[in-house]
């Protein structure tokens, strides 16, 4: 659905805030100890957004240090099934799906009557985003209640991290009907990987309020949030190689955003039933290996 003229008075207001400023205030707020504060903003948070505390490992909220160590809170084993088989792709995070298909050569979808670059996506490296042309991609949003870490989808070997700065847009449905080029004007972080079907992409897209963007092999990687793209190569083998299970965890988002996953040509098929709009779980079946394109 394009934007309407209500979508444009509703977008307003955004267009108007202060992005950086807020999102490092946001940033401080979040890691406040005060019980005092933390207590109540846990609590108001979870009441406001109907958050499921009876999976959370920790149920209890006054238990969190501060604020973002709740947002980010881990799961209890098993709150989170994770699709069986090596072939079977799962899905990165609890959210919804906003958009699922086939890249087309290099533009992807982000709303209707909107798409954008796959290259600039992955800050505008064309030998970066060669292997992804033509291939399946899948676009996650995470509200604010969801489970904020992010799982990897199959087994893989990382390649390459890229930070790419940028703007810090909302990331909401509206939002993504209001922005051009939303996903690559947006601050974000690519992680490459080899897995079973080749090349696979996890570019974890911030957003204003996301204070923080952390992998677990780096730590945080914003902030700061840089003026320049920078990024690191890993080995396949010895000191500095990455290598993680399916299902396990690869980072996480210190306040929400979204996730787009990229595989190559040919490399994997989406379920039928997944489609844009619909809900989905960390862990959720979301497609199989098929053979990639030679």
């Amino acid at each position: 659905m394009s934007a309407t003229w209500g979508d444009r008075l509703r977008h307003l207001p955004q267009s108007l805030l202060p992005q950086r400023l807020l999102t490092r205030l946001i940033y401080r707020l979040a890691r406040v100890r005060a019980p005092w504060f933390k207590d109540a903003l846990i609590r108001h948070f979870a009441r406001r957004f109907r958050v499921n505390l009876g999976e959370a490992l920790e149920p209890n909220p006054r238990a969190y240090p501060d604020f973002n160590a709740f947002f980010t809170r881990a799961l209890k084993p098993g709150a989170r099934p994770i699709a069986p088989g090596d072939r079977v792709v799962c899905g990165p995070v609890d959210g919804a799906v906003s958009q699922i298909g086939l890249a087309e050569s290099d533009t992807l979808l982000q709303a209707k009557g909107r798409s954008f670059s796959l290259t600039a996506l992955l800050g505008g490296d064309a030998e970066r985003a060669r292997p992804f042309q033509g291939g399946a991609f899948a676009t996650l949003y995470l509200s604010p209640r969801d489970y904020h870490r992010i799982h990897m989808p199959l087994a893989g070997r990382l390649r390459e991290m890229v930070h790419i700065p940028g703007k810090l847009f909302s990331v909401s449905p509206l939002t993504t009907r209001m922005v051009p080029d939303l996903f690559a004007r947006n601050e974000r972080v690519a992680a490459l990987f080899d897995t079973p079907a080749g090349p696979m992409a996890l570019v974890l897209v911030g957003a204003i309020n996301v204070a923080s963007i952390e992998t677990v092999w780096a730590g945080a990687i914003t902030p700061p949030l840089g003026k320049s793209i920078r990024n690191w190569s890993y080995p396949p083998n010895g000191d500095g190689a990455v290598r993680l299970d399916k299902g396990a965890e690869m980072g996480r988002f210190n306040m929400g955003s979204t996730v787009i996953v990229l595989f190559g040509r040919g490399a994997v098929r989406w379920d039928a039933e997944i489609r844009a709009g619909m809900a989905m779980r960390m862990g959720q079946r979301l497609g199989k290996v098929g053979k990639p394109a030679v």
